[in-house]
């Protein structure tokens, strides 16, 4: 399994607006210069995570976009299941419909099992637990 630009770049930008949550909403062209990803590309992920309801945006000369709700409450895995899907390292854990050997094969098990715990981790972690951890790499303007 490889997680797609999508997914390591809707982390990005969530971690990039749960640094200012509580603030002022950010512009698109602010965070695509800070996280150095095209303004393009981030609208594209804007949509899905709005309409997940991770992400609300105002229009005007205050306008841009935040946290739908406190970063304690938004999970890695809510943030790469809108973007990439369901997390799963074999199509066949995640829908036994597309084979006929599902009663058989015992490595399913394994791939199953394998998609779970990642998701589980994924879980365990929200964009204030990394938040945390990317204090110690560097600020967001002083913040």
């Amino acid at each position: 399994m490889k997680l797609s630009s999508r997914g390591r770049y809707g982390v990005r930008l969530m971690l990039d607006l749960a640094f200012y949550y509580g603030g002022e909403a950010q512009f698109l062209k602010d965070i695509a210069k800070r996280q150095e990803i095209s303004e393009k590309y981030l609208w594209q992920l804007i949509k899905p995570l709005k309409s997940a309801k991770l992400i609300n945006s105002a229009r005007g000369a205050h306008g841009g976009y935040k946290l739908a709700k406190h970063p304690s409450e938004i999970t890695l895995r809510d943030i790469v299941e809108v973007l990439e899907g369901p997390i799963s390292i074999t199509e066949c854990s995640s829908n036994p419909d597309v084979c006929e050997r599902i009663k058989i094969c015992s490595a399913r098990d394994i791939w199953e099992n394998i998609s779970v715990m990642i998701s589980q981790y994924l879980e365990s972690i929200s964009l204030a637990d990394l938040k945390e951890r990317q204090k110690g790499k560097y600020m967001y303007d002083g913040i």
